[in-house]
């Protein structure tokens, strides 16, 4: 057990890392935004003329969203979700040279990157999306969380019973105008119009989405599970209790031991599976649990496929 959170805390430090990268060396200087509350500090950060440092900012705007969702959702949002927002707002401080006595890290300025900026732009920023993808897929499939919107929406599941998805679309919009605005007002990109970057930003959050789906779990979103245990009853409760899905009880019969009993049924995110089988195990470690791919959900509490 300790080995397997060892494992998951140096993926999610990873995933942090191209995270990091993708921000900081590719898409701030770029002038693209990439939504949530990253794309917000970039913001903020144009607006000060960087007298703030954007990963200084990310975890400034994502302390009291950490706190707020710890008092709303409890363990949901741990010790992993702050972990996550404030090691990935390190490395994006390191990377920009923004943290004292290591200004002399700075790969941004490399001459082969700063070529790339100015004679292929779209690559620039293709490379940028690509790394914030994976970034994501890697957290995301070991359980981890930079927070932010992640917060914002399982606060407004839970409080006004308003659909993730809807909320993450209506944040990326909003933050992604913002920051296309912002840069219009302090003319800080005079060679590319501000609806320019705006575009660029929307093909950013649409393809670094489907290679976060991509990096969890191939192309499926979701997944169903079959729980076969004589615990069934507390296997359930902790399903609605820990993960917030239903499940459904079947009855049964094992054709080899004659005995009959309630099978379990549930659709989970890509995300949580690892979650659902460590759920199950410490309840009942010889569960018999069968976990398939799910070409779509129609639901409540699941986006449809896009």
């Amino acid at each position: 057990m300790k080995t397997k959170i060892i494992r998951d805390y140096i993926a999610i430090t990873l995933g942090c890392f191209f995270l990091a990268a993708g921000v900081s060396v590719f898409l701030i200087d770029a002038r693209i935004i990439p939504g949530g509350v990253t794309g917000l500090a970039i913001s903020i950060n144009y607006l000060t003329h960087n007298a703030v440092s954007v990963g200084l900012i990310i975890w400034l705007i994502n302390l009291p969203l950490y706190l707020w969702g710890l008092k709303i959702l409890g363990k949901q949002f741990g010790f992993r979700t702050f972990y996550g927002f404030t090691v990935s707002s390190i490395f994006i401080d390191l990377l920009r040279g923004n943290i004292p006595g290591l200004e002399f890290i700075h790969p941004k300025n490399l001459p082969a990157l700063q070529n790339m900026l100015q004679n292929d732009f779209l690559i620039f920023v293709i490379a940028g999306a690509v790394l914030v993808g994976i970034g994501l897929g890697i957290v995301f499939k070991f359980r981890g969380t930079t927070g932010g919107a992640d917060i914002i929406a399982a606060i407004g599941q839970k409080k006004l019973g308003l659909k993730p998805g809807n909320i993450f679309m209506f944040m990326d919009f909003f933050v992604v105008s913002l920051g296309g605005m912002v840069i219009q007002y302090m003319q800080i990109s005079p060679d590319k119009p501000a609806i320019t970057l705006v575009v660029y930003s929307f093909i950013l959050l649409f393809g670094s989405a489907k290679l976060v789906d991509t990096i969890i779990d191939g192309f499926n979103y979701a997944n169903s599970a079959v729980i076969i245990s004589n615990e069934y009853e507390a296997i359930s409760e902790a399903i609605i209790d820990k993960l917030s899905r239903g499940a459904t009880a079947l009855h049964g019969r094992g054709l080899y031991t004659k005995k009959e009993r309630e099978i379990l049924y549930t659709i989970v995110l890509r995300k949580e599976v690892s979650l659902l089988i460590e759920t199950v195990k410490e309840i009942d470690p010889n569960a018999f649990i069968i976990v398939n791919n799910v070409h779509e959900v129609l639901g409540q509490g699941f986006r449809p496929r896009l």
